[in-house]
């Protein structure tokens, strides 16, 4: 059996946050699977040359979601292998805490089937990555710990 060749992948990305009446929500992206699972996930992608983690995370969620965010507070990052064409990745994905100052969901990229805005409250039902339900769990945290970190 050959053995697989090692590489590091970085990206950035981000949770975006608003206040909807009494209700904080977020913005997801939905997939199917190759096995027609339904998969939820937060948007982020690949920086450019040249090109910042917070830039990229600005790009790749504006591009993914359709909304025009900013950055509020950086959330950390988190780390997970995948296997692709016979190498084995360790990447690092960095987050920051975002509020939308404009755009529209329905001009999201093709990288989801859908992106929505999700209640808080109703995370427990959908499929997250393990990794990416933590990190929404940091920013429940920081959020309640302020009174409206997110305002414009």
């Amino acid at each position: 059996m050959a053995r697989l060749r090692n590489a590091r992948a970085t990206s950035a990305g981000g949770v975006v946050v608003r206040s909807h009446g009494d209700q904080r929500q977020l913005v997801l992206g939905r997939r199917r699977t190759e096995r027609d699972r339904v998969v939820w996930s937060l948007p982020k992608g690949t920086p450019r040359r040249d090109e910042t983690l917070d830039q990229t995370a600005v790009r790749e969620v504006s591009e993914e979601t359709g909304l025009h965010v900013r950055i509020v507070a950086p959330l950390g990052e988190i780390q997970y292998w995948f296997v692709r064409r016979g190498t084995r990745f360790a990447k690092t994905v960095h987050y920051y805490l975002m509020g939308a100052v404009g755009g529209d969901l329905e001009h999201h990229d093709r990288e989801f089937d859908a992106v929505e805005w999700v209640d808080f409250e109703a995370l427990p039902g959908l499929e997250l990555f393990p990794t990416e339900r933590e990190l929404i769990e940091r920013a429940r945290t920081r959020l309640a710990a302020q009174p409206d970190p997110i305002a414009t």
